[in-house]
């Protein structure tokens, strides 16, 4: 198994996290190791490669970022468990298919571990709870490596999903862990959740500290 390295972050800025993913994916060599980031961010919707703005129905105080990952437009903002992935797929043996059901697979797996039944759409990507959606994913491959991720809603407001059509669906109604009943802290769901998506993508985890570009100054209190 390869190693990949888990680092958690209390709660970072979309920018700055954004373009250290792309700069990982730049820099990275066959012998760099495989990363996941564990994180919040502040409220925010990006606007993916395909993204039609008119998806964006009143975005309010809450700024628009236009990014490069696959999909429409989602949000970010507390409450919500965010995963990005810097994968080198072709060391995994994973498409960029294989990559997609990988992850969809793992967290309908968590879900089912936590006594809820969950789903995958092959004409919408994420997971979903009878037609509420609690997780969204969205992925760029470049250089045969994967960056962007995913996100699990855990307890986080939902009125900010009513500004956007979420994934390019209007109307779409959303869910979240706290909604199902689900008590767990943030850590030890994070925890869980990583541990079933390194078994899922053949990876063996481990902790490290965050990196130079989250300490100096990018952070965000989350008080």
């Amino acid at each position: 198994m390869n190693d990949a390295l888990i680092r958690y972050f209390p709660r970072v800025e979309y920018a700055p996290c954004w373009q250290a993913m792309r700069d990982l994916t730049d820099q990275r060599t066959a012998d760099t190791l495989d990363e996941l980031w564990v994180l919040e961010h502040p409220p925010v919707f990006t606007l993916g490669q395909a993204g039609k703005p008119e998806h964006v129905l009143n975005a309010g105080d809450i700024p628009v970022v236009k990014t490069d990952r696959g999909g429409q437009v989602t949000y970010h903002g507390p409450g919500q468990t965010v995963i990005y992935l810097m994968l080198d797929i072709k060391r995994l043996g994973l498409g960029s298919r294989g990559m997609v059901t990988a992850i969809e697979e793992s967290i309908v797996s968590f879900l089912a571990d936590l006594g809820v039944k969950a789903t995958s759409r092959d004409d919408a990507p994420g997971v979903y709870v009878d037609g509420a959606k609690i997780a969204s994913l969205g992925l760029r491959i470049r250089r045969g490596a994967t960056y962007h991720g995913l996100a699990i809603n855990r307890t986080m407001d939902l009125a900010p999903w009513q500004r956007i059509n979420p994934c390019g669906h209007a109307g779409q109604p959303m869910t979240t862990l706290e909604a199902l009943g689900i008590q767990l802290s943030r850590e030890t769901m994070e925890q869980q959740l990583v541990t079933v998506l390194a078994k899922r993508l053949g990876v063996t985890p481990r902790t490290a500290q965050a990196p130079d570009w989250y300490n100096n100054g990018n952070s965000t209190p989350t008080g």
